[in-house]
């Protein structure tokens, strides 16, 4: 045995930065319809003075400003620059705003093209807003005072137009203002060494340019579309067996010491379509990871086994009795134990976490710690951004993956797969009872630039097509991409892209008197759970903090007036956010867009659905009241704050203003312009005992074709009800080994 003083320790690395692609072309909105944007952002987010000032600054009276500095603990100086501070003006905010505008449906930007070449005109800006003056001629308090008329409008179409732009011009501000930068206390790389992880991948395949039309060409046993949670679990059980595997994904892999990123570098190289999929009516914003790793790279890391009472459900009423199995339970504990998930008692809560277990208490509500998947020593509150550091996260992308690495694995990152080959490409069937068999699939490989990075255009890039042939293939893109690369495929089974389950969230924020450091600690350490059943057929709503990178909890919060949102920014030292997830009875869609070929999502929380979060909401509110929090905002339309006085730990069912202000809170209701989020979806491409019943078997196979095995979320009958990463790795480790044992029937060597 070695000495451990004298074994080679990993010696700490310089962060690596990874720059920002380049800016998108803009050239789908002209120079007026670009003014009047950022006319429109601009009251969101306007320049904002005491007094009598310039026609494009937000006047205030010098009381306001008095009041305003009360509750602030800078210097009146530094309040006075950073309200004045005009974010239209900074080419950052302006970059951002195009960039997000660049992601959205060709379709969507056509619409808000309209609306912008009208408030461009005079006649045009009459019924948008009552003014007959273009609407970038008006002064900055009017403007305000226009969106501001489009939140509290009876037609649902103003609604949604306010709520696009301020989601916009909040998200851009938080993420580019160099003032609220220097006066928030959020820094983007936390101060800690970097270690690089200790086993390392085998180089990713590369292939050599080439002007032939003729794809170049990989054979393997088992090919997995997908490097997530389901695609790194069922990599390691494959290749362990002794099975040639190769894993794609469209995503470039992204070592620890590149990680985490600014918030605006992660969601280009991490995330989904930049960031987030609107879905079609922009009701809901869908956060999907997009990168190597997949959800798993991104995601905070909580580990909740499937709930019994789901189980039940899947193995009773959808007719697939595994999931109550002995079996299925020991994949469960099997995926928990290979990444040291961490015991609930062991977890370092911080403030989010502790006020949530104490709000709880004092109200008789049931609460507990949430194991994580990065072990008792990590206090990082960026894990949304790529969790760096010594990769204390053990998400696929340093755990599974090179686990399957060793196991001789192979991985082409780049790598959009375009559709699945079929032996009845050439007219014959060959799989059994006249089926059709997968073998491979077919798709665009585009290498790293001159300088290995991903930055560079695709002139200093090679561009291949891919033909990998296999034995089996298994898509694991997740519950968005799976589905469309499926229908892109030509396959017909009516549940593929039907059954959409998204956990739909409303979010409250409590504002505490103390400085509370939001950034600190892992973004979900407690849960409650006494919601989660309230029609008693399992749907309800799980409480939980939310991660506090800014971007996404200052994209959320309600936008009331200029000078109220900026002053909330300024307060991020004492906020934090909490999330009502409702498991979700009813369900969206997704389908390819018929012009990119993207996904897209048709989906919106139903009134059952939303009636459950909104019980959520309240219960957080309640909570956060009991916690000691001094200011509670319900993320709502219309809902003003409550602001509290006397005693911190009052009971809050004595206080009438407080039960005033909840009894508001119902009677508002809960409308699809709510600011509507999810971070996890599920069931697709679902699981049933027969095709009618859904679009894959019990052991994963493609109903409709031999050879095709769905190995991800979207195969769930159901919502989880959970955080689903436990759920999916079990599902994929079941899989996984009934194909292992699948291939050894049929007589396929092991390469070991």
């Amino acid at each position: 045995m070695s000495d451990p003083e004298s074994s080679p320790r990993p010696q700490p690395v310089a962060h690596v930065t990874v720059p920002l692609p380049p800016g998108p072309d803009t050239s789908f909105f002209d120079e007026a319809q670009w003014r009047v944007l950022f006319t429109l952002l601009d009251a969101v987010v306007p320049s904002i003075v005491s007094g009598a000032g310039a026609q494009d600054a937000y006047q205030i009276t010098p009381d306001a400003l008095e009041t305003a500095q009360a509750g602030i603990s800078i210097s009146r100086a530094e309040l006075e620059d950073y309200l004045a501070e005009k974010a239209a003006d900074n080419p950052a905010f302006r970059d951002t705003a195009a960039r997000m505008l660049s992601s959205a449906p060709p379709d969507s930007r056509k619409m808000l093209g309209t609306i912008l070449n009208l408030l461009g005109t005079s006649w045009g800006s009459v019924p948008l807003t009552g003014h007959s003056r273009p609407f970038h001629t008006l002064t900055a308090n009017q403007r305000s005072a226009v969106l501001r008329a489009w939140e509290a409008s009876y037609l649902e179409t103003f609604r949604f137009l306010a709520k696009t732009v301020t989601t916009l011009a909040k998200k851009c501000f938080v993420e580019t203002s160099p003032q609220w930068a220097r006066l928030s206390g959020w820094v983007d790389l936390p101060a800690y060494v970097v270690h690089p992880p200790a086993s390392a991948y085998a180089p990713f395949k590369q292939f050599p340019p080439s002007n032939s039309p003729v794809p170049a060409v990989v054979d393997t046993d088992v090919v997995i579309v997908g490097s997530g949670c389901g695609g790194g679990v069922a990599a390691k059980v494959l290749a362990e067996a002794g099975l040639r595997v190769v894993v794609l994904d469209k995503a470039y892999y992204f070592p620890p010491e590149m990680l985490p990123m600014p918030s605006l570098t992660a969601q280009a190289h991490l995330f989904e379509n930049g960031g987030a999929v609107a879905s079609d009516d922009g009701s809901t914003h869908v956060t999907a990871g997009s990168a190597w790793g997949g959800g798993g790279t991104i995601n905070w890391g909580v580990c909740l086994d499937p709930p019994d009472y789901v189980l039940q459900e899947w193995a009773q009423k959808d007719g697939l009795p595994f999931f109550t199995t002995p079996a299925f339970k020991e994949a469960v504990s099997r995926v928990s134990s290979f990444m040291g998930v961490c015991p609930a008692e062991a977890v370092p809560l911080n403030h989010r976490g502790r006020a949530l277990l104490e709000g709880s208490a004092r109200l008789g509500l049931d609460a507990r710690p949430t194991p994580l998947n990065s072990g008792p020593d990590h206090h990082c509150g960026h894990c949304h951004l790529g969790c760096g550091g010594a990769a204390a996260k053990q998400g696929p992308a340093v755990s599974w993956l090179p686990a399957a690495a060793r196991a001789g694995a192979e991985f082409i990152e780049g790598f959009q797969v375009e559709r699945i080959v079929f032996d009845d490409d050439d007219g014959v069937k060959k799989g059994k009872g006249n089926k059709k068999r997968a073998t491979g699939v077919i798709g665009k490989w585009v290498s790293r630039d001159k300088d290995g990075g991903v930055g560079g255009g695709l002139e200093e890039r090679v561009t291949r097509d891919v033909l990998v042939r296999a034995k089996r293939v298994i898509v694991a893109c997740g519950s968005i991409w799976t589905p469309t690369l499926l229908i892109k495929s030509g396959l017909k089974n009516p549940h593929i892209g039907k059954n959409l389950h998204c956990h739909p969230t409303n979010q409250v924020g409590g504002f505490w008197k103390e400085e509370v450091r939001p950034w600190e600690g892992c973004a979900i350490t407690s849960v409650c759970t006494s919601l989660e059943n309230l029609d008693n057929h399992g749907h309800g709503v799980k409480l939980e903090p939310m991660t506090m990178v800014p971007y996404l909890t200052y994209s959320l919060i309600p936008w009331h007036n200029a000078l109220d949102f900026k002053l909330a920014a300024l307060r991020y030292r004492h906020l934090q956010t909490y999330i009502s997830i409702g498991r979700d009875r009813d369900t969206g869609t997704v389908y390819p867009d018929p012009t990119t070929g993207k996904p897209r999502v048709a989906y919106t929380p139903s009134a059952f659905d939303s009636a459950n979060v909104l019980e959520g909401v309240l219960a957080l509110a309640r909570i956060l009241y009991a916690a000691g929090a001094v200011e509670i905002r319900a993320y709502l339309p219309g809902v003003e704050p409550f602001v509290r006085a006397g005693n911190a730990h009052e009971d809050g069912d004595k206080n009438e203003d407080f039960q005033a202000w909840l009894r508001g809170v119902r009677a508002a209701g809960n409308p699809n312009t709510s600011s509507w989020a999810t971070a996890h979806q599920m069931g697709s491409c679902r699981m049933g005992r027969s095709a009618s019943a859904g679009a894959v078997d019990a052991r994963g196979a493609v109903w409709e074709a031999d050879g095709l095995y769905v190995a991800d979320s979207s195969v769930f009958p159901s919502a989880s009800g959970v955080n689903p990463m436990i759920t999916i790795m079990a599902i994929a480790d079941t899989i996984a080994n009934g194909l292992v044992e699948e291939l050894k029937g049929e007589g396929v060597k092991s390469v070991l």
